[in-house]
């Protein structure tokens, strides 16, 4: 019996429909609850003509901007270097540059409070130089740290971004133009950044939507009311003054400028693909050697790169071994902090709640990781056929922020009567399961339909393929969407601290509460474990990767 490939669409529809309806269910139910308090009794219009929404929004958009020029101005030269250039350590760079991507964000506003603060370690190393007894630097708690964090975070992705797209550019009119005169800087100026713009413009777009959608970074690091943005705003709305209705108003303005920054990316990503259809991925163009000057930049840059990236996580676990006998003695080592932690024999209610924090952070981890892996394969067949539309969709939870799925889950748990922390797990699964499809879905694409056509002509039945077919070829890119949905859910603070309440803790949420009682030695114990929990699994999703490519 011939068996077309209709047939076999319609089955993978089978298979894949109750999934659909489960993943906009827990995404469209908790998007109209926030819509319908946006617009009551004109909540929404009377926002948009508040004079402080307009300051607020103005700040986003501010910081957003500053802060993607300032990734900008980190990563492209880098991007220069890490395409043009061979020199020891790039490896180390490179490996180095990865670290931001797999830790979570209060991690990296602890590093810098231990790393950047008044009494922080270079404030300490720059008084001895300058044998000042005064800190020269004065960071925290401005738009300086907000700018410096999100640059932190997103130079990475600029330099990765901008050098791999670089690299695989046709570099015979490059060529052409030096053999016929044209200085270096000309053929740069005049070629090379002209064919590199789009994919410049591309990762601005999608730092700055990064940045916009920043929430742990400005609540902390900003300082208070002067700083704020509509993130913050909307916790603070829906948490602390207990206006969810304004909140609600606030997610929806938010959210319309975060669809159109994406629209825009999306954009010029098409267009990117449509220029490089016929380019050849694989192009190995002869490296320059370094000349002197290049070779004092190239240390220069390497040097303040892994300084500035590893110097606020490498304070975090040095703090958290160290202890003084006053504010001004001498630092000493100390298991004090992990003893608390780990024999709940805290001094502090906080630390005895941490050590419950990490039991549930791991709890809800698993929980979300199982889930969306099990989302993720029953979306597949279905996805494998249709692609686009379905894809799409399933990527939009990427352009909502965790405050405001946190929100929408809020307002719905609230009428259901369900706050707790299966909320807390179905708000996580949203958020992990557009980056898990990404991880799987390529593979998947590359099956052979005739491998799938020829099991069902024999008779298998739909699970039969499935469990004999799609799940032995995917497993690495499944264990590695596991890792990845692990780490994200067990680093996730906006949306966790959005539904918090009702004895909801976890590792992030109590990390900001230490912070906040400016109990660091604590707080830097907690992100200790959460730095290794982090690392283990990150390098576990890459083996897994490698290992599939």
């Amino acid at each position: 019996m011939k068996y077309s490939h209709h047939t076999s669409s319609r089955h993978a529809g089978l298979v894949a429909m109750p999934a659909c309806v489960v993943l906009f269910a827990l995404f469209l139910l908790p998007f109209l609850v926030t819509m319908k308090g946006a617009f009551k009794d004109g909540m929404f219009f009377k926002a948009m003509a508040d004079g402080y929404t307009r300051h607020v929004l103005s700040f986003t958009l501010k910081q957003a901007l500053l802060s993607t020029l300032a990734s900008l101005a980190i990563g492209l030269p880098g991007a220069w270097l890490m395409k043009s250039y061979d020199f020891p350590g790039k490896r180390l760079v490179r490996a180095v540059s990865a670290v931001p991507f797999a830790l979570p964000s209060i991690l990296v506003v602890l590093g810098f409070v231990i790393f950047y603060g008044n009494n922080g370690i270079l404030n300490r190393m720059l008084m001895k130089v300058m044998h000042s007894s005064e800190p020269p630097l004065h960071i925290l708690y401005s738009l300086g740290a907000i700018i410096l964090a999100h640059a932190f975070y997103n130079f990475p992705l600029v330099m990765q971004l901008v050098s791999t797209f670089w690299s695989q550019m046709d570099p015979h009119p490059e060529q052409a133009a030096l053999t016929l005169g044209a200085s270096r800087p000309k053929v740069f100026l005049t070629i090379t950044l002209p064919r590199l713009l789009p994919m410049i413009l591309s990762a601005s777009t999608l730092v700055f939507l990064y940045c916009y959608n920043s929430f742990s970074v400005i609540l902390v690091l900003g300082g208070g009311p002067a700083h704020t943005t509509m993130e913050t705003e909307i916790y603070r709305y829906a948490k602390l003054t207990l206006e969810p209705d304004k909140a609600a108003a606030f997610a929806l303005m938010s959210l319309t400028l975060s669809l159109l920054i994406l629209m825009l990316y999306l954009f010029i990503q098409k267009k990117l693909s449509i220029e490089e259809a016929g380019a050849n991925a694989s192009r190995s163009v002869a490296k320059r050697p370094c000349g002197v000057a290049v070779n004092l930049f190239v240390f220069l840059f390497a040097t303040l790169a892994v300084l500035f990236v590893l110097g606020p996580i490498i304070s975090v676990v040095w703090r958290s071994f160290t202890t003084k006998a006053s504010l001004a003695g001498k630092s000493s080592f100390t298991l004090k902090w992990y003893l608390e932690l780990f024999g709940k024999m805290a001094a502090h209610d906080n630390m005895r709640l941490a050590f419950e924090a990490m039991k549930h952070s791991f709890s809800i981890a698993s929980l979300c990781a199982l889930a969306t892996m099990l989302l993720v394969l029953s979306l597949i067949p279905l996805m494998r056929e249709k692609g686009t539309l379905l894809e799409l969709l399933c990527m939009l939870p990427i352009a909502v922020s965790g405050v405001m799925i946190g929100l929408g889950y809020l307002l719905l748990a609230v009428r259901l009567g369900l706050i707790g922390y299966p909320m807390v797990v179905l708000a996580h699964l949203v958020m992990a399961t557009p980056v898990a499809i990404r991880t799987v879905l390529p593979a998947a694409r590359k099956i052979p339909q005739h491998y799938l056509d020829a099991a069902h002509t024999l008779g298998a039945r739909n699970f039969q393929v499935m469990w004999g077919i799609l799940i032995p070829l995917l497993i690495p890119n499944l264990l590695t969407a596991f890792a990845f949905a692990f780490a994200m859910s067990l680093g996730e603070m906006s949306a966790t601290l959005t539904l918090s309440g009702h004895g909801i803790s976890t590792i992030p949420t109590v990390m900001y509460q230490l912070i906040g009682s400016y109990n660091f030695q604590g707080a830097c114990a907690l992100g200790s474990v959460l730095i290794a929990s982090s690392v283990v699994v990150f390098l576990l999703g890459e083996f897994l990767k490698g290992r599939d490519a």
